[in-house]
């Protein structure tokens, strides 16, 4: 059956300035415009123009759009997944810290004795999962061997690799899911540290491994929606965040649910400087934007407008009401 879909083939600049022309986008200035969209891509670019389109159905721009501002946006979303990324890898390594430091104070430094089955939850259905997660620890140690310095450097003079150096090489993804087959008194020993439950902490994990994936393939960050959504905390009381149908309508799975993971995660200095510098990009799109409000786009990122008040909330209060 044939395919009624437009065929999408290559576009000069030139052609492509027409069709944004041709869609009510305002350029002014058409080489800038041109230089933007060589390096950029039309394609990247052209997926941030639904905030400035009339409506889902009809999409011209609303009158007045600019070049610029489409281009304002692009930028401020790129600022906005680097400081988020700085921020994940901060977790990441602290995280990776933590645990690599409980397991080998319990089942030793030598991986053959912390990648025993036994050390992990091998109840029921897990039983296949650690014995699959085992299986990619060691694939990294063999792949690593000569490929990292640090596992390099212990193979060759010590003839193991501890785990504080495997977590090095192990992705966020791997590590998450380390985390959900270990042992209850091993979950609380990690979680203990942060103040959170173990089934909050196994969430944030998974979530935080798929924003670092956005972030690290500069995937579009500010609209973004996880698949899993947070538990109601102190934090959307505190900010007397709206309720709709008995649920918060921020912060649950867009990207002020990831604020306050982070929120939970970090030391109160990080998160200061955090919320500093997210509220600097914030006031700069703000000044670059003419036909939409920045509340516009605050709403798609689910922030309230109070939302820099999340660093004044003790982590104490975390778990209130619980």
């Amino acid at each position: 059956m044939e395919n009624k879909k437009e065929r999408k083939v290559f576009k000069t600049l030139d052609e492509q300035i027409e069709i944004l022309r041709g869609k009510g986008l305002t350029i002014k200035d058409e080489e800038y415009a041109k230089e933007v969209l060589l390096r950029e891509n039309y394609f990247f670019l052209n997926g941030y123009r639904y905030l400035f389109v009339r409506s889902r159905d009809n999409k011209v721009f609303i009158p007045g759009t600019s070049f610029e501002e489409l281009y304002s946006l692009f930028l401020f979303d790129r600022r906005l997944r680097n400081i988020l990324f700085k921020n994940i890898l901060i977790i990441e390594n602290n995280i990776k810290s933590i645990i690599a430091y409980q397991l080998s104070k319990k089942y030793g430094y030598h991986e053959k004795d912390y990648l025993k089955p036994h050390n992990f939850n091998c109840a029921g259905e897990k039983r296949k999962q650690v014995n699959d997660l085992i299986g990619k620890m060691k694939r990294q140690i063999r792949f690593n061997v000569l490929q990292h310095s640090a596992t390099s450097h212990y193979i060759t003079n010590y003839g193991y690799v501890p785990l504080w150096i495997l977590v090095k090489v192990l992705s966020f993804g791997i590590v998450s899911e380390m985390f959900s087959i270990l042992k209850k008194e091993d979950q609380y020993d990690i979680v203990d540290l942060y103040k959170i439950s173990a089934d909050d902490f196994a969430n944030y994990l998974s979530i935080l491994a798929n924003y670092r994936n956005i972030c690290a393939h500069e995937d579009i960050v500010f609209d973004n929606r996880s698949q899993r959504s947070i538990n109601d905390t102190i934090y959307h009381r505190k900010l007397n965040i709206p309720i709709m149908d008995n649920e918060y309508i921020y912060g649950k799975n867009d990207l002020f649910a990831l604020i306050i993971i982070i929120k939970s995660l970090l030391q109160d200095s990080e998160v200061n400087e955090l919320v500093l510098e997210i509220d600097k990009i914030i006031t700069e799109l703000n000044y670059n934007l003419r036909s939409i409000p920045v509340n516009k786009v605050l709403d798609v990122m689910g922030f309230p407008d109070n939302w820099h008040e999340i660093r004044n909330i003790p982590k104490e209060d975390l778990f209130d009401g619980e």
